[in-house]
């Protein structure tokens, strides 16, 4: 899509639909890259020759290149124009899944993974930025939230579609079939995502300023909260189905999963009209679930619905983060700013499943709520408080 076709698009109130589609399909493709291998851990330790546990490294490589790599690649291509790099990183997971699906040795499968996460280490640095550059400010919250969707999509349906196609034609089929997948991608990105310039050295602000402009700090903090917070519970959501007498953990975890896509479409719809309100909306609901599967212990519909509400408003969440830091950063600062959301979203993920697994092996499953009420009331309350830059009613 051409500059003009983007400026006719904004005069009219058009969304670029294809060009955000296509970095939908981008999020999608990488939490597909990321994730798939967790389900196959059995048949990749046979065909590698390694026990199930090394097996799941190949997960855990893949996690903590993205880390560790987010920051500074962000920093050393933000001058390059943003095309070309999207486009890279996109081979990039071409490439290296075509390894991962013809290998047969575990270093050189590892390797793989290791730099199949430096790609999602720019990517998620990127697509949030990206997204917000494509539409004029009033419509930035709904582009990021389609964007966003792309997450969800794949955890709900991409991961399970993967492993039914693993399981017909055999893991290196799936991952064929997402460097199919990237290299349609590239072309898609040529042909409907528009170009733009990276930062000039003149007007380019380092990394360390842009994490001490009004609000980043807050919206990063709160980003920790909130994952810790989450992640605590629902790393351990089948030890605690199982203690509370819920059922099946599938059947939760699909109640959790419907909820979710439930609230990222409302998010979608609300966000840039009531940003602020959403956000405290989404905190008080998720920490009033917390609160109801804290003190129900036991089956019946009130834990049910305390989960599926727990899923509608955790969905928004990401997305309301996000645009709020690229709200506080300005959108030429959105790379450097979320390449640091990145970082601290995957410490809070790291730090909550730790957190809930001492909890879970210390007090058991029923302390696993109290556990993560207060880290989202915190949030929740700092939300409140921050209303003058971190999170303010209305964009500026």
């Amino acid at each position: 899509m051409s500059g003009a076709t983007i400026a006719d698009a904004e005069r009219v109130g058009r969304m670029p639909w294809s060009g955000l589609l296509a970095l939908f399909s981008a999020a999608f493709t990488a939490v597909m890259t990321e994730l798939l291998p967790a389900g196959l851990l059995p048949q990749l330790g046979v065909a590698l020759g390694v026990p199930e546990g090394r097996a799941g490294f190949l997960v855990t490589a893949y996690a903590v290149a993205s880390t560790l790599s987010a920051i500074p690649l962000t920093a050393l291509l933000r001058g390059l124009p943003r095309r070309p790099v999207l486009v890279g990183t996109l081979a990039g997971f071409a490439l290296f899944n075509t390894v991962t699906a013809l290998s047969s040795s575990y270093a050189v499968t590892f390797g793989a993974r290791v730099l199949a996460g430096v790609m999602g280490g720019i990517l998620w640095a990127m697509l949030v930025g990206y997204a917000a550059r494509m539409v004029p400010v009033e419509r930035r919250g709904r582009a990021i939230a389609i964007v966003s969707a792309g997450i969800t999509v794949a955890l709900c349906a991409g991961i399970p579609a993967g492993a039914a196609l693993a399981s017909a034609f055999g893991w290196r089929a799936a991952f064929l079939g997402l460097a199919v997948v990237a290299v349609a991608l590239v072309g898609w990105v040529l042909w409907k995502v528009p170009d733009f310039p990276g930062e000039a050295a003149a007007v380019r602000v380092p990394l360390r300023r842009v994490a001490v402009l009004p609000g980043v700090r807050t919206i990063l903090g709160v980003t920790v909260l909130v994952l810790v917070g989450h992640q605590a519970m629902y790393t351990y959501l089948a030890p605690f189905v199982a203690f509370a007498g819920l059922g099946r953990t599938s059947v939760v975890l699909l109640v959790f999963g419907v909820g979710t896509v439930a609230g990222i479409w409302v998010t979608g719809v609300v966000i840039d009209r009531f940003p602020r309100v959403t956000l405290v909306v989404v905190l008080a609901v998720v920490a009033g679930a917390m609160a109801v599967l804290a003190v129900t212990g036991g089956p019946g519909w009130a834990p049910l619905g305390a989960v599926a509400l727990w899923g509608a408003a955790f969905g928004g969440v990401p997305t309301l983060l996000q645009s709020a830091l690229v709200d506080a950063s300005g959108a030429g600062n959105a790379d450097a700013a979320t390449s640091m959301q990145t970082t601290v979203y995957n410490a809070g993920i790291a730090a909550g499943s730790l957190a809930g697994g001492l909890v879970l092996e210390g007090a058991g499953a029923g302390a696993l709520p109290w556990t993560s009420l207060p880290l989202v009331a915190v949030a929740l309350a700092v939300v409140v408080a921050a209303r003058r830059r971190a999170f303010p009613a209305r964009r500026v």
